[in-house]
């Protein structure tokens, strides 16, 4: 499933190279984190959230043949996360 998330949100950004997908599982929900470029997240969200929406929708469906839930989280990543990240200042 994670690879239908994957697929569904590169075809709606402009840079689908900077696009993360992280899979948290739990004993009865999945969690799908989606992080995109800044310019991207609006593309993603959709108009008032109806993209977000719909993507959540699909997602839940199949999500629903195994038995789990399945929620889909949203994130932008900064200019420099989308570059290789930062090290942590201690």
């Amino acid at each position: 499933m994670k690879q239908l998330v994957e697929t569904i949100v590169k075809a709606l950004v402009d840079s689908p190279e900077e696009v993360v997908i992280t899979e948290i599982a739990g004993e009865q929900t999945v969690v799908y984190e989606i992080k995109v470029g800044q310019k991207d997240t609006g593309k993603v969200i959709g108009k008032q959230g109806h993209t977000a929406q719909a993507i959540r929708t699909i997602i839940r469906a199949v999500s629903a043949k195994t038995g789990k839930n399945a929620t889909v989280q949203i994130d932008s990543m900064d200019d420099e996360q989308a570059e290789g990240g930062l090290e942590e200042e201690q």
